[in-house]
């Protein structure tokens, strides 16, 4: 186990943060290391809104969920898919051509750049002592979220981060078992299925110390209940008008 590993194997989301600031260069070194993350051709498909001051943080909040984290932290990212800005810095070459900017692939290249981007800078934060959470509550209220950062088209928030000092120490929480995620030269169905019933009983133990004693369901059927709720269906039409997914 090398210091890369140990970092990696203790990840742990904060959702409490100190009254001690982020500088900007220690921002500046986060988001540069997250740039250096794998991208798509070197497409570089994403952009970073990082917003600090208390008011905005506060209309942000109120967007998505009101998670007061948000607020609290001290240095709030937007990790956004962009192919705005390849439009615009392809249009003189390409001219009257027909472009696919608007494609789906596109659209995943943009998304995944995003993401992998974000996990280096994850990584670079904590590297540093900080902490952070991901926020998919910018989804919430998308269209009222990209307004109040002034997105162009082709351009959507992906997740937020939020990135403080730990004011917390919370559990790391238990991941499914090796054997249902990593499958050997083709998918195996049964195996990936059957080693969720160990970690049914995993996750419910970590969750009941979590929560005090208090009786909690398995894994899977948290699962469920996630997935029989309607989330976020307002996002294909939401996308559809930012130029995202029309071919």
């Amino acid at each position: 186990m090398n210091d890369t590993l140990s970092l990696l194997m203790n990840h742990k989301s904060i959702r409490k943060y100190t009254d001690q600031q982020v500088t900007e260069e220690q921002l500046n070194r986060i988001i540069e290391a997250g740039q250096m993350a794998s991208s798509s051709s070197s497409v570089q498909a994403y952009s970073v809104i990082a917003v600090s001051e208390p008011e905005q943080k506060r209309a942000l909040s109120a967007l998505a969920g009101n998670q007061k984290y948000i607020e609290e932290c001290s240095v709030f990212l937007v990790w956004c898919a962009d192919l705005y800005r390849l439009k615009k810095v392809t249009e003189a070459q390409i001219g009257d051509q027909p472009t696919y900017v608007d494609s789906t692939e596109n659209f995943i290249v943009a998304t995944v750049d995003a993401a992998l981007a974000a996990q280096n800078a994850a990584i670079a934060a904590e590297s540093m002592g900080l902490g952070i959470v991901y926020i998919g509550g910018v989804r919430n209220q998308i269209a009222e979220f990209a307004e109040q950062l002034n997105l162009p088209e082709l351009v959507y928030p992906v997740f937020g981060m939020c990135v403080g000092y730990p004011d917390q120490d919370p559990g790391i929480r238990p991941r499914l078992p090796l054997g249902s995620v990593l499958h050997h030269g083709a998918y195996d169905a049964r195996r990936t299925v059957d080693e969720v019933k160990t970690y049914d009983n995993t996750y419910t133990e970590y969750m009941r110390a979590r929560s005090g004693g208090k009786p909690v369901a398995g894994w899977s059927s948290f699962m469920a209940k996630r997935l029989a709720e309607p989330v976020r269906l307002h996002m294909k039409d939401f996308l559809n008008s930012k130029g995202f997914l029309k071919r």
